[in-house]
Protein backbone atom coordinates (compact mmCIF):
# COMPACT_ATOMS: atom_id res chain seq x y z
CA UNK A 1 0.00 0.00 0.00
CA UNK A 2 1.38 3.48 -0.72
CA UNK A 3 1.78 6.42 1.46
CA UNK A 4 1.74 8.99 -1.42
CA UNK A 5 -0.62 11.98 -1.16
CA UNK A 6 -2.39 12.76 -4.66
CA UNK A 7 -2.17 16.96 -4.22
CA UNK A 8 -4.64 18.61 -6.13
CA UNK A 9 -3.44 21.52 -8.61
CA UNK A 10 -4.53 24.28 -6.13
CA UNK A 11 -2.24 22.91 -3.44
CA UNK A 12 -5.02 22.12 -0.81
CA UNK A 13 -4.51 18.84 1.27
CA UNK A 14 -7.77 19.05 2.54
CA UNK A 15 -10.08 16.04 2.77
CA UNK A 16 -12.58 16.57 -0.15
CA UNK A 17 -15.15 15.03 2.13
CA UNK A 18 -14.71 16.80 5.27
CA UNK A 19 -17.03 19.94 6.09
CA UNK A 20 -17.03 22.99 3.70
CA UNK A 21 -18.05 25.21 6.69
CA UNK A 22 -15.18 24.73 9.09
CA UNK A 23 -12.69 26.74 8.13
CA UNK A 24 -8.95 25.61 7.76
CA UNK A 25 -5.48 27.03 9.39
CA UNK A 26 -4.84 28.52 6.56
CA UNK A 27 -7.86 30.40 5.79
CA UNK A 28 -8.22 31.50 9.29
CA UNK A 29 -4.63 32.78 9.41
CA UNK A 30 -5.72 34.46 6.21
CA UNK A 31 -8.23 36.29 7.45
CA UNK A 32 -6.36 37.38 10.41
CA UNK A 33 -3.65 38.59 8.26
CA UNK A 34 -6.12 40.22 5.64
CA UNK A 35 -8.02 42.30 8.06
CA UNK A 36 -7.97 45.70 8.39
CA UNK A 37 -5.97 46.88 12.11
CA UNK A 38 -7.74 48.19 14.53
CA UNK A 39 -7.76 52.06 15.22
CA UNK A 40 -5.35 51.32 18.11
CA UNK A 41 -2.36 50.27 15.89
CA UNK A 42 -2.77 52.98 13.65
CA UNK A 43 -3.10 55.91 16.10
CA UNK A 44 -0.99 56.94 19.16
CA UNK A 45 -1.97 54.45 21.76
CA UNK A 46 -0.77 57.29 24.82
CA UNK A 47 -3.73 59.59 23.85
CA UNK A 48 -5.59 58.35 21.02
CA UNK A 49 -4.59 61.49 18.33
CA UNK A 50 -4.31 60.07 15.00
CA UNK A 51 -3.27 62.72 11.80
CA UNK A 52 -6.05 64.78 12.08
CA UNK A 53 -7.92 65.47 9.83
CA UNK A 54 -7.81 68.35 6.47
CA UNK A 55 -10.18 70.84 4.47
CA UNK A 56 -8.71 72.44 1.78
CA UNK A 57 -10.90 75.54 0.27
CA UNK A 58 -10.26 77.69 -2.86
CA UNK A 59 -11.65 80.52 -3.86
CA UNK A 60 -10.95 83.53 -6.38
CA UNK A 61 -8.44 84.93 -4.15
CA UNK A 62 -6.91 82.30 -1.56
CA UNK A 63 -6.51 78.73 -0.59
CA UNK A 64 -7.62 78.09 2.85
CA UNK A 65 -6.38 74.77 4.96
CA UNK A 66 -7.80 73.95 7.79
CA UNK A 67 -7.04 71.33 10.28
CA UNK A 68 -8.65 70.41 13.08
CA UNK A 69 -6.81 69.85 16.15
CA UNK A 70 -8.50 70.41 19.37
CA UNK A 71 -6.97 70.48 22.77
CA UNK A 72 -3.62 72.06 21.55
CA UNK A 73 -2.27 75.63 21.74
CA UNK A 74 -1.25 77.88 19.30
CA UNK A 75 2.54 77.75 20.48
CA UNK A 76 2.65 73.80 20.17
CA UNK A 77 2.06 74.16 16.43
CA UNK A 78 5.51 74.50 13.96
CA UNK A 79 4.43 76.09 10.81
CA UNK A 80 7.03 76.22 7.94
CA UNK A 81 7.78 76.82 4.21
CA UNK A 82 9.98 75.61 2.33
CA UNK A 83 10.78 75.60 -1.71
CA UNK A 84 6.93 75.75 -1.39
CA UNK A 85 6.68 72.70 0.39
CA UNK A 86 4.24 73.46 3.88
CA UNK A 87 4.54 71.55 7.14
CA UNK A 88 2.66 71.66 9.82
CA UNK A 89 3.40 69.98 13.05
CA UNK A 90 3.59 69.50 16.28
CA UNK A 91 4.75 67.49 19.41
CA UNK A 92 3.21 67.26 23.13
CA UNK A 93 4.79 65.95 26.50
CA UNK A 94 2.32 65.18 29.32
CA UNK A 95 3.81 63.89 32.68
CA UNK A 96 1.70 63.62 35.86
CA UNK A 97 2.73 62.24 39.16
CA UNK A 98 0.40 61.22 42.36
CA UNK A 99 1.42 60.16 45.46
CA UNK A 100 -0.05 58.34 48.06
CA UNK A 101 0.71 57.11 51.22
CA UNK A 102 1.87 53.16 50.08
CA UNK A 103 2.42 53.89 46.36
CA UNK A 104 3.59 56.67 43.95
CA UNK A 105 1.88 56.48 39.89
CA UNK A 106 3.82 57.99 37.28
CA UNK A 107 2.44 58.83 34.36
CA UNK A 108 3.37 60.31 30.17
CA UNK A 109 2.18 60.76 27.36
CA UNK A 110 4.00 61.78 24.20
CA UNK A 111 1.98 62.84 20.78
CA UNK A 112 3.01 64.14 17.46
CA UNK A 113 1.82 64.43 13.68
CA UNK A 114 3.20 66.12 10.55
CA UNK A 115 1.71 67.21 7.68
CA UNK A 116 3.15 68.34 4.57
CA UNK A 117 1.30 69.92 1.13
CA UNK A 118 3.12 70.56 -1.86
CA UNK A 119 1.93 74.65 -2.48
CA UNK A 120 1.02 75.38 -5.89
CA UNK A 121 2.77 77.79 -8.17
CA UNK A 122 -0.17 80.77 -7.37
CA UNK A 123 0.56 80.81 -3.62
CA UNK A 124 1.87 84.22 -2.63
CA UNK A 125 4.34 82.45 -0.08
CA UNK A 126 5.39 85.78 1.57
CA UNK A 127 1.64 86.93 2.91
CA UNK A 128 0.94 83.26 4.07
CA UNK A 129 -0.79 83.67 7.54
CA UNK A 130 -2.05 81.17 10.30
CA UNK A 131 -5.00 81.46 13.20
CA UNK A 132 -6.04 78.99 15.49
CA UNK A 133 -9.32 79.37 17.22
CA UNK A 134 -12.25 76.79 19.02
CA UNK A 135 -9.92 73.63 17.81
CA UNK A 136 -9.39 74.33 14.55
CA UNK A 137 -5.97 75.47 12.74
CA UNK A 138 -6.93 77.66 9.70
CA UNK A 139 -4.07 78.87 7.26
CA UNK A 140 -4.59 81.20 4.70
CA UNK A 141 -2.39 81.19 1.56
CA UNK A 142 -2.95 84.18 -0.70
CA UNK A 143 -2.99 83.59 -4.46
CA UNK A 144 -0.65 85.65 -6.22
CA UNK A 145 -1.86 88.94 -8.25
CA UNK A 146 -1.51 87.60 -11.56
CA UNK A 147 -2.61 84.28 -10.48
CA UNK A 148 -6.05 85.46 -9.41
CA UNK A 149 -9.53 85.16 -11.13
CA UNK A 150 -10.75 87.97 -12.95
CA UNK A 151 -14.42 88.68 -12.95
CA UNK A 152 -15.75 87.83 -16.40
CA UNK A 153 -16.15 91.27 -18.97
CA UNK A 154 -17.77 91.57 -21.90
CA UNK A 155 -16.05 92.50 -24.85
CA UNK A 156 -17.31 94.95 -27.59
CA UNK A 157 -16.74 94.47 -31.46
CA UNK A 158 -15.95 97.53 -32.91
Amino acid sequence: MSNLVSVPKNGNLANSNSNQNFPTLSNWLDDIFNRDLPSVFSSNFNTGITLPKVNIKETADDYTVEMAVPGLKKSDFQIDIDNMVLSISTETQKETEQKEDNYTRREFGYSSFKRTFTLPESVNDEKINATYKDGILSINLPKKEEAKQKPARSIKIS
